[in-house]
C-alpha cells in the first residue's frame, strides 16, 4: 500500500485590508498641518460641483443645520485616514456604511448613489488637485517627484476608503486626462456649490469650542457672519484650480488673485515659524511623536 504523497493544499489567508499611507510620508507632513482647514472648503466645492454629489449633499447632509459639527467630523475623519493606523480601516468601513443609503435623483432627473464607484472616486479624487494648487499659495510648491509620491499616497488613502484600483487612475500621468474629462463632462454650477460661495447664506453661529466663547459668538454672530462668508467664499474660490473654477462657472478677478497671493504669503510665513504644538492638530502631533519615538502602533 502506497502512502499518499500529494502535496498539502496551501493555506488560503483572507486578503488583508489596505492600510493608511506610510508614516513619515508627504501626507504625514501635510494633512495634520493647520493649513489643511483652508483646503477643505475648495475640496468640498469641487465635490458638490458634480451633480450626483451635489444632490446627495443637498438631500442627505446636515451642512445647512450643523455646518460646524460637520466640518469638525470631516476633519477628524481625514486625520484618521492618515494617522489612524488600524483605525483608518475602521473609519473607511464606517464611511461606506454611512453612505450606503445615500441615493436619490439629481437635478437632471438621473438616479444617483453615493457609493457608485465613479461618484465615490470623484469625491476622493478632488483632494489631490486642490492640495496641489493650494500648496502654491500656502507653502513651497511640490516638485514633480513630490507630486508623484503625493498622488501615490492619495491612492492608498482611497483604498482605505474602499476604492478599487480600477476606480481611479493608477498613475499621475493617467490622472490628468481623467480630471480634465470630469471637468468637461460632469462639473457644473450646482445649487449646493452656489450656496457654499454665497455671501448671504444663513450659516448658524459656531458651536463647540471653549464654553466662555460660545455665548459671545452667538450674540455677535449677526455682525461676524458677513465677513466670515466673504472669507469663506474667497478661500473656496481662490484655492480651486483655475480650470475647476471655469468648469464650475465661478468668476475670479486679477484683483482677487493678488489678494490671495498676499493672504497666502502671510499664512505661509506664519506657519513656518509656529512650533509643532501649534502647527499640527493634536491627533497628528501624537502620531508624529510616536513615530519619532518608535512607538507608533500603525
Amino acid at each position: 500500500m502506497h502512502k499518499d504523497t500529494a502535496a498539502p493544499r496551501p493555506v488560503r489567508h483572507p486578503p488583508q485590508e489596505p492600510g493608511p499611507p506610510p508614516p513619515g510620508g508627504l501626507l504625514w507632513d501635510l494633512t495634520g498641518d493647520v493649513r489643511t482647514v483652508l483646503t477643505l472648503p475648495p475640496a468640498m466645492a469641487l465635490q458638490v460641483a458634480h451633480p450626483a454629489v451635489g444632490a446627495g449633499v443637498d438631500d442627505h447632509s446636515v451642512f445647512r443645520t450643523d455646518p460646524w459639527g460637520r466640518a469638525r467630523r470631516s476633519l477628524d475623519s481625514v486625520l484618521l485616514w492618515v494617522y489612524g493606523g488600524d483605525r483608518a480601516r475602521e473609519e473607511g468601513r464606517r464611511l461606506r456604511t454611512l453612505h450606503a443609503g445615500v441615493r436619490g435623483t439629481d437635478a437632471h432627473g438621473r438616479a444617483y448613489r453615493a457609493l457608485d464607484p465613479a461618484t465615490y472616486a470623484w469625491v476622493h479624487a478632488t483632494g489631490f488637485p486642490v492640495m496641489r494648487h493650494a500648496r502654491g499659495y500656502l507653502g513651497r510648491p511640490f516638485t514633480e517627484e513630490e507630486e508623484r509620491r503625493l498622488y501615490a499616497e492619495w491612492l492608498q488613502v482611497g483604498r482605505v476608503l474602499g476604492l478599487g484600483d480600477r476606480d481611479m487612475p493608477q498613475t499621475l500621468a493617467a490622472f490628468w486626462p481623467y480630471y480634465r474629462r470630469m471637468l468637461d463632462d460632469e462639473i457644473e454650477s450646482t445649487p449646493v456649490l452656489r450656496e457654499l460661495v454665497s455671501l448671504t447664506a444663513a450659516v448658524p453661529a459656531p458651536t463647540g469650542g471653549p464654553a466662555a466663547l460660545r455665548t459671545p459668538l452667538r450674540v455677535l454672530w449677526p455682525l461676524l457672519r458677513p465677513p466670515f462668508l466673504r472669507l469663506r467664499a474667497f478661500v473656496t474660490v481662490g484655492l480651486l484650480p483655475p480650470e475647476a473654477r471655469q468648469a464650475a462657472g465661478l468668476p475670479w478677478t486679477g484683483r482677487q488673485e493678488r489678494r490671495l497671493r498676499r493672504f497666502g504669503w502671510a499664512v505661509r510665513v506664519t506657519a513656518v515659524v509656529l512650533p509643532e504644538r501649534l502647527r499640527y492638530f493634536p491627533a497628528a502631533r501624537r502620531a508624529r511623536a510616536q513615530h519619532r519615538a518608535g512607538t507608533y502602533p500603525g
